[in-house]
């Protein structure tokens, strides 16, 4: 792998070695074995680079390092292949050693779940990004929020990322919700405690309530269901969240992975490196 990103030599934090990180058009290998070593290889230089950003850096203050965020993408572009080709990703999981195989098979069905709901658009120049607030400003509403309404901080995190990838879309959707966690007005009037749905604190706050409202923390599934009435959702959010709580690594992997549309012609990444 290389990288000919100008910035690296400014990073602050310690970056991996240049011939390890990722090109932006890194390619997927498509052999199962390939593959796995691939992801494992991949995740395991991601956790390292994680690692190295929360223990000698600050999360809650400017960007990820971009070791981390190459990283991260690349992971993610493979994940997305998996999800696209199901046999293979059967295979590939396989050469697995837990608990990257566990873990593939979640992110993977997840995925699944995901995509279930995805019809493709023409173009995605309708879609508006922005970048997110710091991964551990982020951290901290979540845990905010977990303290005041007993609704787990990896639930709502997970909910961040499937709605707005932690805020990086800005656009209503097309049932006209709003916000990074995204809210329909009239369940906004009611549960959003007089903030403002935009604020990334008060629309965590807000989803919390709503949550907790709902049936959360003693019954995720029915809650999860309000918010969002597909069992698809509801299983990806949980998974996601299991991710979460399994891997002290996996909020900050999934805080790095970035917007992508699926079109009439193909995946367009809107957000990241490179853009």
């Amino acid at each position: 792998m290389a990288s000919s990103d100008p910035d690296l030599a400014a990073s602050p934090f310690p970056p991996s070695p240049l011939d390890l990180l990722p090109a932006l058009d890194e390619p997927i290998p498509t052999d199962p074995e390939q593959l796995a070593a691939q992801l494992t290889t991949t995740g395991d230089e991601l956790d390292a680079a994680i690692d190295r950003w929360v223990e000698g850096g600050d999360p809650a203050s400017g960007e990820p390092p971009h070791d981390v965020v190459l990283f991260a993408l690349y992971q993610q572009r493979l994940y997305r292949y998996l999800v696209g080709h199901s046999g293979l990703a059967a295979r590939t999981i396989a050469e697995l050693a837990e608990p990257a195989a566990r873990k593939a098979r979640d992110i993977v069905t997840a995925g699944h779940e995901l995509y279930s709901l995805v019809h493709p658009v023409k173009s995605a120049t309708t879609f508006k990004v922005q970048p997110p607030q710091p991964a551990g400003v982020l951290l901290d509403y979540f845990k905010q929020a977990e303290r005041k309404f007993h609704v787990s901080w990896e639930v709502l995190a997970s909910v961040n990322y499937i709605e707005s990838k932690f805020g990086r879309v800005k656009s209503a959707s097309y049932a006209g919700a709003q916000g990074p966690m995204q809210f329909l007005p009239s369940t906004w009037q009611r549960y959003g405690m007089g903030g403002d749905v935009h604020d990334p604190h008060d629309a965590i706050m807000g989803a919390a309530n709503y949550l907790q409202a709902s049936g959360a923390p003693g019954d995720y599934r029915t809650a999860l269901y309000h918010y969002n009435p597909s069992w698809a959702y509801v299983d990806a959010i949980l998974l996601y969240a299991r991710r979460m709580t399994k891997d002290s690594h996996a909020y900050y992997a999934f805080y790095n992975w970035q917007v992508f549309v699926a079109t009439m012609s193909g995946d367009k990444r809107l957000t990241g490196p490179g853009l």
